[in-house]
């Protein structure tokens, strides 16, 4: 039985039971980004006659990308108040920002890699860039699969509007995004700040 201040995408036993499928497929999720990290902090002093990453960062980049990304997430969040308000035309607003936003990040992190080739940084040049190239690559995937995914719940939400179901997707979405950002954060932290001071 649910109370009337219950969210919508609880609604049902299913969507309680999807979105708690979907808690642990982040736990696998968690996993993997541990992996690449433990890598790439064992290989990251490893740069062989290739340049470190004082040598390739750049911090004015990386705090906009930070930027963009964590606004990302905010808009994120005003589009699920949104859509527990029932407010369809917020909802695609907020949401489309975010998608902007994820593709923004996008495209500076391209520009990032094609600098660091340039710079003389492939991911075949040591293993610092080997692990470096693999996990922005891994987390830069992600956000790519995330705007895909978003965009094609937008469709739905379209058709069908605000149901115990779109709500339950674009939850699960929104959690997703989330996910990454925290992602981001210790991307943030553990390479590029470490990266440039030592």
């Amino acid at each position: 039985m649910t109370s009337h201040t219950t969210p919508l995408e609880y609604q049902s036993k299913q969507t309680q039971m999807n979105i708690l499928g979907f808690w642990i497929f982040l736990g696998a999720e968690i996993v993997l980004f541990s992996t690449l990290f433990a890598s790439y902090f064992v290989l990251e002093h490893n740069t062989a006659s290739g340049p470190a990453g004082q040598d390739i960062f750049i911090l004015k980049d990386v705090l906009i990308q930070t930027f963009i990304l964590l606004t990302s997430s905010f808009t994120s969040g005003l589009a699920i108040h949104s859509m527990r308000n029932q407010d369809k035309r917020g909802l695609l607003i907020w949401m489309i920002v975010t998608l902007l936003l994820g593709a923004g990040f996008l495209y500076m992190e391209i520009n990032e890699f094609i600098h660091y080739v340039h710079e003389g940084a492939t991911i075949q040049t040591s293993g610092f860039t080997a692990a470096l190239f693999t996990l922005l690559g891994t987390h830069g995937a992600h956000v790519t699969f995330g705007i895909i995914w978003i965009s094609l719940l937008l469709v739905q939400l379209v058709r069908r509007g605000i149901t115990v179901q779109t709500s339950s997707k674009l939850f699960i979405a929104s959690l997703y995004w989330h996910f990454l950002d925290v992602v981001w954060i210790f991307i943030f932290t553990f390479v590029y700040l470490k990266g440039m001071v030592m």
